[in-house]
This record gives structure tokens, sequence and C-alpha cells, in this order.
């Protein structure tokens, strides 16, 4: 049996459900820049991590249907907040990118303990989704951040972007690297999210598996 398996497609009900959700409203409620700027742990809430130029921004506009709601950046690491957006009765949260080089020192330091802040306090986290791109696998900087969700007892699963992108080739050496790295993080679910963008493929299983954190 392969460890950390690509997930399969929902079955009807649950594509359903993720539909529904996904076709309602969703706003950007809040930037936070300090964890006394949270909004009220009052619902169920995911987050989206993950490197710089992985795609996190456009993900999420893929998802909701909406093509600005989370802004893509052409600098990456420009934004340096922990953006909320509604979206039914749960909160999506749109982490910082990570691993970006021309960030200050300084501003790197502030947002890494606002980060930790974050994910050591908030109750409410249901789950993050860890963003891999499938052209370049698990770098030394996302490993960073699975420590601190090991440490932090934040399930994240790992959710692969732009998968139209490499050749089979490519992507069975990238998912066989991404599965060694894994096995190292206790937190680390064990299904892979494969997706695109750009082609829609994943995304209804990724719909579905947030609609169902809501239940």
């Amino acid at each position: 049996m392969i460890q950390f398996p690509i997930a399969e497609a929902p079955d009807p009900l649950a594509e359903e459900a993720g539909r529904k959700l996904f076709a309602g409203t969703s706003d950007f409620l809040k930037g936070v820049v300090a964890m006394d700027g949270l909004p009220p742990a009052d619902r169920v809430e995911v987050c989206f991590a993950g490197r710089s130029n992985v795609g996190k921004s456009t993900l999420i506009n893929a998802l909701t249907g909406r093509k600005a709601l989370a802004r893509a950046s052409n600098t990456p690491g420009r934004t340096q907040e922990i953006n909320y957006f509604t979206l039914g009765d749960l909160y999506l949260v749109d982490l910082p990118g990570y691993g970006y080089a021309n960030a200050p020192v300084p501003v790197v330091e502030k947002w890494q303990r606002l980060l930790k802040s974050y994910l050591q306090g908030r109750a409410t986290l249901r789950r993050a989704f860890l963003l891999i791109d499938s052209r370049h696998g698990v770098k030394a900087v996302d490993e960073e951040i699975m420590s601190l969700l090991d440490t932090a007892a934040v399930t994240y699963q790992v959710v692969l972007t732009k998968a139209d992108k490499p050749k089979k080739g490519d992507m069975d050496k990238m998912l066989a690297q991404v599965r060694g790295a894994l096995t190292k993080h206790p937190a680390a679910y064990p299904e892979l999210i494969l997706t695109s963008s750009e082609t829609g493929d994943g995304l209804p299983t990724l719909r579905a598996t947030i609609a169902g954190m809501s239940d």
C-alpha cells in the first residue's frame, strides 16, 4: 500500500456539498498583522500555507470562482498579513507566502513569530493545507513549516499545485520525494490532493474535503 496516496474523487453527495459551499458568498474579511487582530474564534477555520509563487492565491480564487478574491502579488512575499475570508460558516485563512529571498530579516522574523503564535493559539483551526509546487516538490523551507506544524500539533494536508505542468516521469519522482519527506512528520494527514487551478483537476476533491469540516 502506498503511503500518502492521492485522495480519490469525492462521492456525489460530498462533491455536491463542496460545490454548494464554494458557490455561496465568499468575502474578504480582514488582514491581520498581530494576534489581537484575529476575528472571534466562533467558527471552524482552515488555512492555506505555501512558498511564495506556489499558486496559493490562484488556487483560492479557483476554488471560490472569484478571480480577485485573494490578491496574487507580482512580488513574492510582499503580502505580510494573515488574510481572513468568510465562506458560509467557515473561515478560509490565507497565510503569507514564505521562502522569499528579498524580504528584510526583521520582516521575516516578525512573520515567523506571528505564524507560530497563530498556529499554536487558534483552537478553531481544523486543518492547514500546505501547498507544494508539483514541479519542485518539498524544499527546505517547506520542511521548516512542516516541523512548526508538527510542534503546534496542527494537522496539515499537502495539496500539490500546478499538477498539469510536469511530465509523468517527473511527477512520479516528485511524488516519491514528497512521500519520503512526509514520513518524518507526525502531523501530516495521510492523503495528498493533486490540483491544477488551470484545468480544475482536484478542485472538487479539495472543496469536498473543506466542506466536510463544517459538519
